[in-house]
């Protein structure tokens, strides 16, 4: 039952206090933000996904629970891109003492991913411990931080097995196929530039350059066709790691797509930077491991959630083309763990936590489309009260609006063309009510013009579907010879004469991305 608290107040403060309590809300209502979205194309985005890596998939990679979950158009999140580690060896590397998994536990789940259209593309922490200075698949940092401490022994590739490391790959890439599953990509190594105690390699600059340019041209893409290279994953986005291979004519050539991770730098800081020159000569972005408010002692609230939105938002904005997050399954992560010590909704295995839903916003909408530049991204700095960006995906125009602040807003749109109707997909707390909610936004006539809620401490996507009657921004284009098919690269312009990675349009609309020799 409510009751009612009432405290003797003089009139005189009793109208102050109501003037002031009506200012406040008449300032937070009036209070409107224009976004303009300008036709200036950016990068195209494969996609989003995460790893199916270590203990979070246990048995190793078998449990297909959480790929069926979180993989597929038709599912509720829509990932499409799966991240595997190439153990050392196919029987893993018993001989030297070192990991009990094998090249086989990824399988169920990557077929599965590839059943539903996904990519898979696998990444080393360690080449066979037989190829490497201190003879075992782990990093040789087995003591602490002492570097000097004759227990530690740093685990590089040896330079006489620099020849035998792409051959490796082909084997892996051989195995796979025979299980049923074509591998996309492979990487060269993860984390190069980080000292573990656990599986690990650890590569300079140059060495990376050297292997890429002497033999990359080792790894056999007649018999795996349209199988990529992804540079190393550094740790940190590093440009000393990406550069490099960019600048080298003949790494360019060998390296497809540009990665690393963002432990210890945000997005618009080393990644926007290491993204300058893979956007110059045509390459994919790609960030491939993190997880932002991990391994904590209970399930992420609310305002870690909305941090998570923005980290995937600023990656956008920093170029990358594809994200892939951590473990997909764990509790501040996709699905859960079935521990119930970090919380109620952690309690039941293989459920789909509020972090799913929060990336389902991006992969659901974002993946396919191009990104379009906006009057503003965020208000300021590093993890802005607002943040914001756009896109185009056949007919739609597709804006994000994260609001971190105690307050909500009017957001004006203003866009390119004009738009003829439009849902609102709204997340707005923890709880499965409060997320992913669509409601459809009121548009009585074809408009290029609208104002839009953007409520408090809120995750919004507005799909907005394109008059193609009323512009020209769709229209297709004639094909040539009646072929009935168009070729665009990344950035959305059109193709006279088609030639590397380009997006392939069909006369039904349909887009995907091929290569052309």
């Amino acid at each position: 039952m409510k009751q009612l608290f009432t405290t003797k107040l003089s009139t005189s403060r009793r109208l102050s206090l109501t003037v002031l309590a009506l200012a406040a809300a008449t300032a937070i209502q009036a209070a409107t933000i224009t976004l303009t979205v300008k036709d200036t194309r950016k990068q195209t985005i494969t996609g989003f996904g995460a790893a199916c890596c270590d203990g979070a998939m246990c048995p190793y990679g078998t449990d297909t629970n959480p790929v069926r979950l979180l993989y597929g158009p038709t599912s509720k999140i829509g990932l499409n891109i799966m991240r595997m580690e190439i153990s050392p060896s196919f029987k893993g590397d018993e001989n030297a003492g070192w990991s009990t998994y094998n090249w086989q536990g990824c399988v169920p789940s990557a077929k599965i991913v590839k059943q539903r259209g996904g990519i898979v593309f696998g990444t080393p922490w360690s080449p066979p411990g037989s190829y490497k200075t201190n003879g075992t698949a782990q990093g040789g940092k087995v003591n602490g931080n002492n570097d000097n401490d004759p227990q530690n022994k740093r685990g590089k590739l040896r330079e006489d097995c620099y020849e035998k490391f792409f051959p490796w790959l082909n084997s892996y890439l051989k195995y796979m196929k025979s299980k049923g599953v074509q591998v996309d990509a492979v990487s060269l190594q993860n984390e190069p530039d980080w000292w573990v105690n656990y599986s690990g390699c650890l590569y300079d600059p140059s060495d990376l350059v050297k292997l890429v340019k002497n033999y990359a041209y080792m790894l056999d893409r007649e018999t795996y066709p349209g199988v990529k290279l992804i540079s190393g994953e550094s740790l940190g986005f590093t440009q000393n790691y990406t550069d490099p291979l960019m600048k080298d004519e003949e790494c360019r050539k060998q390296i497809d797509i540009v990665a690393g991770h963002l432990y210890g730098h945000a997005p618009l800081q080393y990644m926007k930077n290491s993204a300058k020159l893979p956007e110059k000569y045509g390459k994919e972005v790609w960030m491939t491991e993190h997880s932002i408010h991990d391994n904590l002692n209970r399930l992420p609230n609310w305002r870690e959630q909305l941090e998570f939105a923005e980290e995937l938002n600023e990656c956008m904005l920093a170029g990358c083309t594809g994200y892939i997050y951590w473990y997909m399954r764990a509790h501040w992560a996709f699905v859960s763990t079935g521990e119930s010590k970090y919380g109620a909704d952690n309690k039941v295995k293989n459920k789909l936590l509020p972090r799913a839903y929060v990336m389902s916003h991006f992969a659901k909408h974002v993946t396919g489309s191009t990104r379009l530049v906006t009057s503003r991204d965020k208000t300021q700095g590093e993890r802005a009260a607002l943040e914001y960006s756009a896109y185009i995906k056949g007919d739609s125009i597709i804006v994000m609006a994260i609001d971190t602040a105690k307050n909500g807003y009017d957001l004006n749109l203003q866009l390119p063309v004009k738009v003829k109707s439009g849902t609102h997909l709204i997340s707005t707390g923890n709880e499965l009510e409060n997320l992913c909610q669509e409601k459809p936004i009121d548009i009585t006539e074809s408009t290029n013009e609208l104002v839009v809620e953007m409520p408090a401490r809120s995750f919004n996507t507005y799909i907005l579907m394109v008059d193609t009657g009323a512009t020209a921004i769709n229209e297709k284009p004639k094909t040539r010879d009646d072929d009935k098919v168009i070729y665009y690269d990344l950035h959305g312009r059109l193709l006279e004469t088609p030639k590397g990675l380009c997006i392939e349009r069909r006369s039904d609309g349909s887009t995907r991305k091929v290569y052309i020799d």
